[in-house]
């Protein structure tokens, strides 16, 4: 089922997003749970692309990271995606009451799984760790993701959409705080030493 709806938000969002709405209102079936196998397309593919592939500085040698290492990293990528997308569900609910909307924690977490699924589907792309290639192919699927957050919550929350707008901006905003948080903590943690382990 969700492949169809996976389909559909690319080609027919606002109809797709009636749909899972509708799905989830009538408590038929939980709507989440393909976010625990699309997570782990981007946590695989950086693993094989680290460990790999590799990435070049100039004309050197590839670098890569060691198994052990990247299997670490890539456990803690997968866990960090989940927490993220049950986290901005969480946020969506806990907005809801400035927006005058109340809507259950599995349809906003619902809203927000299904929003992150162009980055997960783009996470293929780790494969080949080219910063260009990545950041070439990354860009437009950061903007259909906010796209479909801009379109899908007016839809799913039942709102105008003008109050649709301003509440997105705020889910938006909430994201690229944690966002920025989480690159920071990573920074910290590879200053204590955590970093990966390379090989050259």
């Amino acid at each position: 089922m969700f492949i169809q709806h996976i389909i559909g938000l690319f080609t027919d969002p606002a109809r797709e997003w009636e749909k899972i709405r509708d799905q989830q209102k009538s408590g038929e079936k939980s709507s989440v749970g393909h976010v625990f196998i699309l997570a782990l397309i981007p946590a695989i593919s950086g693993y094989i692309g680290t460990t790999q592939v590799g990435w070049r500085i100039g004309v050197g040698d590839p670098i890569r990271i060691t198994g052990d290492s990247a299997f670490a990293i890539a456990v803690i990528y997968y866990l960090a995606l989940l927490v993220g997308v049950f986290s901005i569900g969480w946020v969506i609910h806990l907005l809801g009451k400035a927006y005058e909307v109340v809507k259950p924690i599995p349809l906003c977490i619902s809203l927000a799984a299904y929003t992150a699924t162009p980055l997960f589907l783009i996470g293929i792309m780790q494969v080949y760790p080219v910063l260009w290639l990545n950041m070439l192919l990354g860009l437009p699927a950061l903007a259909y993701t906010v796209y479909l957050l801009y379109s899908g919550l007016p839809i799913m929350m039942e709102i105008p959409t003008e109050r649709g707008f301003l509440y997105s901006s705020a889910v938006l905003a909430v994201g690229l705080v944690a966002l920025v948080s989480l690159l920071a903590m990573t920074a910290l943690l590879w200053g204590m030493g955590l970093q990966p382990v390379f090989t050259y």
